[in-house]
């Protein structure tokens, strides 16, 4: 099924070939001077897309194709790129596709000296995908050369760190040391002498 958009850049395609739109039971035929501005359909050519599908207007068609906008629009039918011009024809999704395409009555279509027709383009979003793609490639340029090598792995990460921290637990041990009192030693006086058993004493008196 072709939706409302495929339908538009059909249109829009072929209008930039010159190609009419047949409204009123093809009574009026009509053709947008500007189809694209600032990368977006234009509003003239927004204004006949309205028109087009107000019921008010009858059957249209495109010049050069039978098919009527809205049969475009049913189940029946499918917006697909020409075998010849690679331009977008309406093409039955069972059975026998159409017979040829519109620019069939085109003698200087193909062209590829020519731009070829399109549809509305939004510059910035272009440019930010393409700055998008490019980041992303030059991340994953970098990630093999940020991969240590085997001589790297071997000396253990943040090893200034490590040193750091156990020449700050030394002096903290060396400090806490300093704050004791020294326990005596076996085998030499305290500061303060024993006292003497008191046999030793009536001895020496």
């Amino acid at each position: 099924m072709a939706l409302e958009q495929h339908i538009k850049r059909y249109l829009a395609y072929w209008f930039q070939l010159g190609k009419k739109i047949w409204i009123n039971n093809g009574q009026t035929a009509l053709l947008p001077k500007r189809i694209i501005a600032d990368g977006r359909y234009s509003p003239e050519f927004e204004s006949l897309w309205h028109q087009i599908l107000s019921p008010e207007s009858g059957d249209c068609y495109l010049e050069g194709n039978p098919q009527t906008i809205a049969e475009l629009l049913t189940a029946k039918w499918d917006i697909e790129p020409c075998a010849r011009c690679d331009m977008p024809v309406p093409l039955v999704n069972v059975g026998i596709p159409p017979e040829s395409c519109a620019c069939s009555d085109l003698p200087n279509w193909p062209n590829l000296d020519l731009p070829a027709p399109r549809e509305p383009v939004n510059t910035q979003e272009r440019l930010s995908a393409i700055r998008d793609r490019l980041y992303h490639r030059e991340d994953h340029e970098e990630q093999p050369e940020d991969k240590p090598t085997a001589q790297q792995e071997e000396i253990p990460p943040q090893r200034e760190s490590l040193d750091r921290q156990e020449y700050l637990r030394l002096v903290r041990d060396r400090s806490y040391e300093t704050t004791q009192l020294p326990e005596p030693r076996a085998g030499l006086p305290t500061s303060e002498p024993e006292e003497l058993p008191t046999s030793l004493h009536s001895a020496s008196e």
